[in-house]
């Protein structure tokens, strides 16, 4: 809140105790203070010279009574508060003196109390603000994770902001700056009848003169009523192309990895100055984690679209092998029946049981409860029933040969299915008459001899709710196929008896056949459902140790929350744990053997567990444990050192015994968590104390590990405006030769400018630029700074710059670096980088190849800190270092407590440089005794703070 808002705020309850003055009395006041601002507030019908006198008396800082007017008297007082000053001045008649000398330090006293009951209601309200923000940010958080579709969350996403802001005109605007088009992903204006679709892509050139283009390129915020930024910015007058004019509009950009990617917009149409720079530090504040939230429900979207998609897939499969089912059970009880057809041709008894038998075989295929065979007399002149059972006509008797529907199939020599209507219209159409009972469909298919039609075989229902399909006409046609040559080969048994041996054979073959089929089958659709159940496994299990992974957890976390967040009992604690220096274990004896150390890391843990207790693996050398019905931290704490204890003895491992520990973290659980992505995140800020404490050991979550969380995440919103800033400076430390005190080079430092906090050195912010993968950036920055300042001096001595292990992860770190140094005009011969051994370790063939390309420009590499690493010969001839840095700690110790371990550490390294031709750089000198003792061992050259802090500009005597 600035100044004027202060003094406007703390006028008011000054009035009212000016009200209490004597009647008939002149009041001013006057005040000053870092709070409320400073001002001067007088009573109607006051003098000028009395506000001087308040004045004077507020500077001077006691009482200021001066002459007055004829009969009237004048005091004045001051008081000094907390945070400034406080003065009154009264003028009264001579009568009123004592009534005005009684009132003055109760006024005094009076006035100070409002002031600070001014200054205690702004810090209440910033407190509510903050606590907005805060809520807000959580509410954000929840969204990105909900189900809710995408326009839901953008509507709730404008409440939110509307909460914080002035926001009933607001939209939300994508950017791609390669393609140069930008899509308005919401949009909502109580003025702008536009309706925006957020699938519709729109190109920068075609809104060249709208505030937003201009907010999108120039990627910097815009407060201000449009017509002043269509002035600033060099814009028409007029563009109600793209919306009224408001009097208030407030834009603030979006990035993703330092790149503009969209923007966020809030605008006032009848209110001007609604928007101050606290609200655009807000919506900028907010902006990034909206866009945090819209990323991870694109993410969360498209991830729910794959699964959809995968098991739409496997549901049509699904059905495609439920139809292969039932095809191939139909075929199964077709080909029975067939062969049931062709056992009962060959099977000794009457032909009346013959086609008995194949009545009851029809029947298992469809309705058959009404069934009858005809056939043609030898001579074709008579119809003969051989058999029929029908439940209305018990008897068919044999008839000339006439005009039946029996007639009209085996004179069409083609199968008929035909309803009772159809029966009619051929009746009408004088094709055929019907004897006997009426059916309400009827259905028959000729039976053949040598090609010609001789008999009919047919079905048929009275029931109209039951009729054949044109699937019951093909199978009965397939069917009579058959019976046909069944009927043949009973009427000539004797010709067809060698026939049947081979047609049971090949009948036992198909049969066989299809069988193997249906094992296969069935086979398939069990590895399905297995494959099934693998893959749901795999998604809920670590496939390295088998524990449940992070996604059970959160479930089960979930489940343990509701029931407190219900008001019900139920208390856990979960455990976060992460083992210390496991990288060493497979940067030393590889991931093969890291991996055996989780298994067996895994298998203690499950061990330790207790029946209500769940353990994960999180990812890495991260595990997770829930312990379930802890409702005690003292019981949480004790579990915790029982499990560092289960931890902590030897494992053998690559044929190496090795001693693990871990760093856990606590958090207990309480209502106010909201999933468990919250438990998660606290017992995991915990465990990184407990690391910070020693390793080894737990700590438990408490609140001031929460302010520290969000201090950090201020610190890293701090450093990308300093990125963009550029608020990065180098600071020059001298490197000199021992021998004569010559300054033969500099090591350039980081140091951050830092708006609020003054100088930063990298200890301050290190931790957080690398966890956010913000030093890179913060390297190149200072590179660029190095290179220009050895451009512009006309010195020779060199300047080295720190290089970490990760820009030797990078491709295109040295012709990167090269050409920074030839935009710059610089020297390459003059530039050395500093690297640790772990830069050279982490991939050593392209270490090598990176120095040597460097060495061959004139670029030397110099080795820091060595002695706190390997410090081995086995790597160190490979490469090509110019000299080595022995690490302060072991320059510290001559002379003190560790002279003599710390002698024969820099002894050894000395002699190691020389054995090799190697030159050396002692760091940390800050004592003659200490560099006469390095230069009587050996050492070339030394820095540290007895020859020079760390300065902007650099030592004379370069060269």
């Amino acid at each position: 809140m600035n100044a004027a808002v202060a003094a406007d705020d703390a006028e008011a309850p000054l009035r009212a105790v000016i009200a209490t003055a004597p009647v008939g009395a002149a009041v001013a006041v006057t005040w000053a203070s870092h709070a409320s601002g400073a001002g001067v507030l007088t009573s109607d019908h006051a003098p000028d010279d009395l506000a001087a006198l308040a004045d004077a008396t507020l500077r001077a800082g006691t009482e200021g009574d001066t002459t007055a007017p004829a009969g009237l008297r004048r005091y004045a007082r001051a008081m000094v508060q907390d945070d400034g000053r406080l003065a009154i001045a009264i003028q009264v008649a001579a009568g009123d003196a004592a009534a005005a000398a009684a009132w003055l330090p109760a006024a005094l006293h009076g006035m100070a109390g409002a002031l600070a009951l001014a200054r205690a209601e702004r810090r209440l309200e910033s407190m509510r603000r903050a606590e907005r923000l805060q809520q807000a940010l959580y509410e954000i958080a929840e969204l990105a994770s909900s189900t809710l579709d995408m326009d839901e969350v953008l509507a709730r996403i404008h409440a939110v902001v509307g909460r914080l802001t002035t926001a009933e005109n607001f939209y939300i605007v994508l950017y791609d700056d390669l393609r140069e088009t930008l899509r308005f992903l919401y949009f909502v204006d109580e003025r702008d009848p536009w309706q925006a679709d957020p699938q519709q892509e729109l190109s920068i050139a075609q809104m060249p003169d709208s505030l937003t283009t201009v907010l999108l390129r120039e990627g910097q915020p815009m407060l201000g009523p449009s017509a002043a930024l269509r002035a600033q910015y060099g814009l028409p007058d007029s563009d109600t192309l793209h919306g009224p004019d408001s009097a208030d509009w407030l834009g603030v950009p979006l990035r993703r990895d330092g790149r503009i990617c969209g923007a966020l917009v809030v605008q006032s149409y009848d209110q001007p100055d609604r928007y101050r720079d606290e609200d655009r530090a807000l919506l900028e504040f907010v902006a990034q984690h909206i866009l945090t939230a819209l990323d991870r429900k694109r993410a969360q979207a498209e991830l729910e679209r794959r699964v959809a998609s995968r098991t739409q897939e496997l549901q049509t499969a699904n059905r495609g092998l439920q139809a292969q089912i039932v095809e191939r059970e139909r075929a199964g009880t077709l080909q029975r029946a067939l062969y049931r057809i062709s056992e009962l041709s060959a099977a000794p008894g009457s032909l009346e049981r013959f086609y008995a038998d194949l009545h009851a075989i029809v029947g298992e295929l469809l309705y058959a409860r009404n069934f009858y065979i005809a056939m043609l007399s030898p001579d074709g002149t008579r119809l003969e029933f051989p058999y029929s059972i029908d439940e209305r006509d018990a008897v068919r008797r044999a008839r000339p040969r006439g005009d039946g529907l029996t007639e009209y199939v085996i004179a069409t020599g083609a199968p008929l299915l035909a309803m009772h209507e159809d029966i009619r219209r051929l009746e009408a159409a004088g094709a055929l008459r019907s004897h006997g009972s009426h059916a309400q469909c009827w259905l028959g298919v000729p039976l053949g001899r040598d090609g010609r039609p001789v008999g009919v075989i047919a079905v048929q229902s009275y029931d109209p709710q039951i009729a054949f399909s044109p699937n019951d006409q093909a199978l009965l046609t397939f069917v009579a196929h058959h019976i046909d040559s069944a009927m043949d080969r009973k009427r000539a048994q004797e010709q067809l008896k060698a026939a049947h041996t081979e047609l049971e054979f090949r009948v036992e073959a198909r049969t066989r056949e299809l069988e193997r089929a249906n094992r296969e089958l069935r086979a398939q659709i069990g590895e399905r459902i297995r494959a099934q159940q693998r893959l749901v496994h795999q998604a809920r299990h670590d496939p390295l140790t088998g524990l449940p992974n992070r996604v059970q957890l959160l479930e089960r976390l979930d489940a343990a929350l509701s029931p407190l967040r219900e008001g019900g009992r139920a208390a856990f604690a979960v455990l976060f744990l992460d083992l210390d220096r496991f990288k060493l274990v497979n940067d030393s004896v590889g991931h093969a053997a890291g991996d055996a150390m989780l298994v067996e890391i895994a298998q203690r843990i499950t061990a330790w567990l207790g029946p209500d207790d769940i353990a994960a693996r999180l990812g890495g050398d991260e595990f997770a444990i829930l312990l379930g019905g802890v409702d005690d931290p003292g019981i949480a704490d004790r579990r915790a050192s029982a499990l560092l204890a289960a931890l902590a003895k030897p494992v053998w491992v690559a044929g190496r015994e090795l001693f693990p520990s871990a760093s856990i973290g606590i958090a207990m659980s309480h209502p106010e968590y909201v999933d468990g992505d919250g438990v998660l995140r606290d017992a995991d800020a915990a465990m990184y104390r407990a690391k910070a404490c020693g390793r080894d050991r737990s700590e438990r979550f408490d609140e001031a590990m929460r302010a520290e969380a969000m201090r950090l995440l201020d610190l890293e919103a701090d450093l990308r405006r300093a990125i963009l800033q550029d608020a990065f400076e180098p600071h020059f430390q001298p490197i000199v030769r021992l021998a004569d005190g010559a300054v033969v080079g500099h090591e350039a430092l980081l140091r951050w400018r830092h708006e609020v906090h003054g100088l930063l050195s990298p200890a301050e912010f290190i931790g957080v630029g690398e966890d956010s993968g913000l030093i890179e950036q913060v390297d190149w920055l200072m590179y660029r700074q190095v290179f220009r300042r050895m451009a512009a001096d006309a010195g020779t001595g060199y300047v080295s710059i720190n290089v970490s292990p990760r820009h030797f992860r990078s491709e295109d770190f040295v012709e990167r670096l090269l050409r920074l140094i030839d935009e710059a005009g610089a020297d390459p011969r003059r530039l050395r980088i500093e690297i640790t051994e772990v830069a050279l370790l982490d991939d050593a063939p392209r270490a090598l190849r990176m120095l040597n390309v460097l060495r061959s420009h004139g670029v030397l590499a110099l080795l820091d800190d060595f002695g706190t690493g390997f410090s081995a010969l086995s790597y160190l001839h490979r490469f090509p270092i110019q000299a080595l840095k022995i690490d302060q700690s072991f320059v510290l110790g001559l002379g003190g407590e560790m002279h003599a371990e710390s002698l024969a550490l820099v002894r050894a390294i000395l002699a190691l440089a020389a054995t090799l031709g190697i030159d050396t750089i002692a760091e940390g000198i800050e004592t003659a005794q200490q560099r006469d003792l390095l230069a009587a061992l050996g050492c070339q050259y030394g820095q540290g703070f007895l020859y020079g802090r760390p300065a902007a500009e650099r030592a004379t005597g370069i060269g």
